[in-house]
């Protein structure tokens, strides 16, 4: 594939800088204020750009070509973590407490570097490249389904996302064709029971006995009530009840995440959750409340957006540095782009093994390898180029 962008270190140089000037200062979810700040002024200096603010958190950059065509969105995430930094880095988080432990920073230099390198050849364009700058990726219920309320894709026909990964070498492309992340559902349960002294459980009603039913109960909804084949991920993550050896609580909290790719094992779990507990707390006369929280939707890429992505990938990089990948448990936001026009959520290797960087997401010391910033915007460019550009 011959580009009309000549990549070049300087581009990279100033990739890997805005990078590092915002993961040294980092917002947490719906607080990407500094953030979408900086974005939106490196945007007005680029010049021929529609820029909009359609959150006070979010940034949305239009460029838009000479010649009718379609819209392609691209689209990268800004927010950080409550991660508390353990790198020893000259653009180490600035920040106590939080950290860009998931790439955003990366995803962010990427589609600034993109937008920067299209606007020169806007007048070769035939429709629209459309930057969203997105907040709030981390915390439910996520920015995406907010920027898709405030009509960001309005008229678009396509929409892309990248996420760097460490867990794939520098210089290979992941992605795969239809499902590829799950819903991450997640509950509270309050068992209320009757407290007493430790040395007479038969005056009580034990919330921390009915708490232990449940937890091992809970597994049932995998292995005995769902098809083996319907990938089905039931996780009780916190225990908390009590606060000394000797005295039985009046009450325990369970808290756990439900993750699936189907909408029928979705809804069926929770059913089958609420059963179990209901069942085993009242046979030991408790009571209890269940907090259940629909997450995100799960992310199935489009079959005809994927192949091509794919093909733009092997013509940039080769066949070999495209790898096929299956779906995960794992959950993104970007599904709420998905369900409303065709889109494809892809992988770009930020791995390193020589280096050490081999933490993995959400960890104190993750990074990335920058070169692999490079990877991200000339894909996003060659996509662009391939679906707008017409000679």
């Amino acid at each position: 594939m011959s580009s009309i962008i000549q990549w070049t270190e300087a581009i990279t140089e100033q990739t890997i800088a805005w990078r590092r000037e915002l993961h040294a200062k980092p917002e947490l979810s719906f607080q990407e204020f500094k953030t979408a700040q900086y974005v939106e002024d490196l945007l007005r200096g680029f010049g021929q750009l529609e820029i909009s603010r359609p959150t006070p958190t979010s940034v949305v950059a239009r460029l838009i070509g000479k010649f009718p065509g379609k819209v392609l969105a691209l689209r990268a995430d800004m927010d950080a973590l409550p991660i508390q930094e353990a790198n020893d880095t000259p653009y180490k988080s600035q920040v106590d407490g939080i950290m860009h432990a998931c790439g955003h920073d990366g995803h962010t230099a990427t589609l600034l570097t993109v937008a920067k390198q299209l606007v020169p050849h806007r007048d070769r364009i035939h429709g629209e490249v459309r930057f969203i700058f997105q907040h709030a990726e981390e915390l439910p219920p996520g920015g995406a389904r907010e920027l898709v309320a405030a009509g960001v894709l309005d008229g678009v026909d396509w929409i892309i996302g990248e996420h760097l990964s460490s867990q794939l070498p520098l210089g290979q492309i992941g992605l795969g064709y239809g499902e590829r992340a799950a819903s991450p559902d997640n509950f509270t349960i309050t068992i209320k029971g009757s407290g007493g002294h430790a040395a007479s459980p038969h005056n009580t009603i034990d919330s921390i006995a009915i708490g232990a039913q449940i937890v091992t109960n809970l597994q049932h909804i995998v292995s005995r009530n769902t098809d083996p084949l319907g990938q089905l991920v039931v996780s009780v993550t916190q225990f908390t009840g009590g606060a000394s050896h000797n005295v039985i609580p009046d009450s325990a909290v369970l808290r756990g995440t439900v993750r699936s790719f189907r909408e029928d094992i979705r809804q069926g779990a929770r059913q089958r959750l609420e059963q179990i507990v209901a069942g085993i707390v009242a046979a030991h006369g408790a009571e209890y409340e269940l907090d259940y929280l629909f997450g995100y939707a799960p992310v199935v890429n489009d079959d005809n957006v994927t192949r091509f992505v794919e093909e733009t990938a092997a013509e940039l990089f080769g066949t070999e540095a495209v790898t096929l990948l299956p779906p995960g448990m794992g959950a993104e936001d970007f599904s709420a782009y998905q369900q409303v026009v065709p889109g494809a959520f892809v992988f770009i290797g930020a791995g390193n093994v020589e280096a050490g960087i081999v933490h993995p997401h959400h960890h104190p010391k993750f990074e990335i390898d920058e070169h692999a910033l490079q990877y991200g915007a000339r894909l996003f460019v060659g996509v662009a180029e391939r679906l707008l550009f017409k000679d």
